[in-house]
């Protein structure tokens, strides 16, 4: 009886054991209760997608995180949350490190990690145009985004790049309310990003005519950043986050379709599957999601030629290296074991 006893209890010692571990697993192989990041994103867009899965799917907390999410409604809010320490992670165009940088203040701001590369907005007509051309701009009204965002610099360099003049591009409609300013009556043209793209044309009150991303090419338009203190006193939380987000861009290549949208409509109620799965192939096309997601020296040299074209960055304010505000050797560690 006592044999049977103890081993009893040692069958008892290794099921708890083994709960143990399989907990630790299921945090990345660390111990205790999972971090949370206070994590802010700059608008709700199926153009962040990777995010999304990351979250849904479990593979934040696979890495040990809690991600509190709340969503800015611009670069600029998602910046002044990590100054002020109300956020430790904003997802936000990595010109805000530039500005931060430049204004000599007590912090600094540092991107790591390139979530995309390429503009994530997409133009939309009132009339059916068949054979879109730039030119058909001029004398229209675009209801765009706020001056001195990524979307608004984007759509302005490729007015230049086009010589298109004469085009009245309306900036002060805050974001959320583009979509319904537009259907109101307001604007010849729109500049939208997905699903609410999709959505105003599956409604009938806007025609799809081009993509930004497709048109103006390789954008470094939106990384995740921390201030520079806090990479350098939580590296363990940033490859964590790096981590999991790559394993959500790489499950969106391989999912299938009813799993995507089963793993975004949480983060888009009142979108349809069909929505959902239209704007992720949209972003798919156009290459947003890098295999490898690297600010690299060129896409940043590309991004500040925007700003200067664009008039918020005087060409002698350039940062002249990069390492100053860019810190990927997060993800260069993606893939590598310890």
């Amino acid at each position: 009886m006592r044999n049977k006893g103890r081993i009893a209890a040692l069958l008892l010692a290794a099921a708890l054991i083994a709960l143990a571990v399989s907990a630790c697993g299921k945090n990345g192989g660390k111990s205790g209760e999972l971090r949370t990041v206070k994590f802010s994103e700059v608008i709700r867009s199926i153009f962040y997608a990777p995010h999304y899965v990351a979250m849904s799917r479990g593979f934040f907390e696979d890495e040990g995180l809690n991600v509190d999410m709340n969503t800015a409604q611009g670069s600029d809010k998602g910046a002044a949350a990590l100054i002020a320490g109300t956020a430790d992670i904003s997802l936000v165009g990595p010109e805000t490190t530039i500005y931060i940088f430049n204004q000599k203040g007590e912090k600094t701001l540092k991107a790591f990690h390139q979530l995309t590369d390429k503009d994530g907005s997409f133009l939309l007509s009132r009339e059916q145009l068949d054979d879109f051309e730039w030119s058909d701009l001029s004398g229209k009204t675009v209801l765009g985004w706020r001056p001195g965002s990524a979307p608004q610099m984007v759509l302005n360099s490729m007015l230049i790049k086009e010589g298109t003049e004469g085009v009245n591009v309306i900036t002060n409609i805050a974001s959320p309310a583009l979509a319904g300013a537009f259907a109101s009556g307001q604007g010849d043209f729109i500049q939208l990003f997905e699903p609410v793209a999709s959505t105003l044309v599956q409604e009938g009150r806007a025609h799809y005519v081009a993509s930004l991303g497709e048109a103006f090419g390789e954008f470094p338009e939106t990384s995740y950043v921390a201030t520079s203190d806090y990479i350098k006193n939580h590296p363990d939380v940033i490859q964590s986050f790096v981590n999991a987000v790559a394993k959500g861009a790489e499950w969106l290549n391989t999912a299938s379709d009813d799993d995507i949208a089963k793993a975004l409509a949480p983060f888009f109620e009142g979108t349809s599957d069909e929505l959902i799965l239209q704007s992720v192939n949209r972003y798919k096309n156009q290459g947003t999601w890098p295999t490898h997601p690297e600010l690299t020296q060129g896409q940043f040299d590309t991004l500040q030629n925007v700003l200067v074209e664009n008039g918020v960055l005087k060409d002698a304010e350039r940062v002249a290296n990069m390492d100053d505000i860019v810190d990927m050797s997060f993800v260069h560690k993606l893939g590598k074991t310890e």
